[in-house]
This record gives C-alpha cells, structure tokens and sequence, in this order.
C-alpha cells in the first residue's frame, strides 16, 4: 500500500497514488444526457451525488478533458440514468461512443432531452449552477421529474466493475 501524504501532495509525483485512493471508494454507474445541435449525445459518468432534498438538486462532474464537454457545460436541460447491475454493456457504449443510442429503448422528455429507459432511476433535471473545479466542472441539475424501480445497481470501484450480492 502506497500511502499519500496529503500535507506534502505533489501532483506530479503523487498522482497515481492518489487516484488509486479514490478508486477505493465505489461509485455508482450513470449516463448523462443531452440534446444538442449534432443529435442526442451521451456520455458515462461515476461522478453523480444528492445534493438537497429541498430544493431537489443533484450533481454530477464531466472532465474538460472530455471530447464531449462542450456538449454539457451550459446544458440547460439533462437527464442523470443511474444504470442497473445487468447494464454494463450500455455503460461500455457510452464510454465509447457520444451517440450510443442506436437500438437502445429510448424517449424524449421535455426539451427535447433523451431519455433511455430501464434504468434502475432516472432523473430529469434543468441546470441549477455551474462552478469550476480544477480539471472538472461541478453541474448541479434541480430535479424536475424522476423516477426509479427496484434492482440493484452497476458499481465501479478500483478500475473494474464489481456487484452487491442480492
């Protein structure tokens, strides 16, 4: 074990002990969505919290290192699918390609955004803020409508994905 000392931290030596340490920690699978001028666009993300009950707000955190960053950075309208235990393949899609979408069970919501059905929760959101945060932005939706069934969820922990027993 590499430990890292947060008081002495330097980037450039550090790095991978310090995403290593992240990786422990496992996250949740999500697809963000948003309409756009090029057609649906999707991308994955593991990067999505609860942010307030009242207002219902939630967050999520693209790179903008991403290709597709400039699709979601000022979004105003977008769609958070939290993906099932059984959705890797749909997840793999995404990671790979901003239009995933063909063949896959799909609607529209309102604004126009896509909306891929069957996940285990899905949540419509409109843009609350956008802030800064070193090579990510933070973008915190207010949830308009959402919705969820029961399932376990797709978790993601030290660079592979990994399962609750049910």
């Amino acid at each position: 074990m590499r430990l890292l000392d947060v008081n002495s931290f330097d980037p450039a030596q550090d790095a991978r002990a310090f995403r290593d340490a992240l990786g422990a920690y496992a996250t949740g699978v999500t697809i963000v969505t948003v309409p756009s001028e090029d057609g649906p666009i999707g991308i994955t993300a593991n990067s999505f919290a609860s942010v307030s009950l009242d207002p219902p707000l939630v967050l999520w955190s693209p790179a903008k290192s991403s290709k597709r960053f400039k699709y979601f950075t000022g979004a105003t309208h977008f769609a958070i699918h939290v993906l099932d235990a059984h959705q890797q393949q749909l997840c793999n899609g995404f990671t790979q390609n901003k239009s995933a979408f063909d063949g896959l069970d799909m609607s529209v919501g309102e604004r126009d955004v896509p909306l891929i059905n069957g996940c285990l929760a899905r949540f419509e959101c409109s843009l609350h803020a956008e802030h800064d945060a070193g090579d990510h932005s933070i973008i915190i939706g207010q949830v308009t409508r959402a919705q969820s069934r029961d399932g376990l969820p797709l978790l993601f922990q030290s660079g592979r994905f990994v399962s609750l027993k049910g």
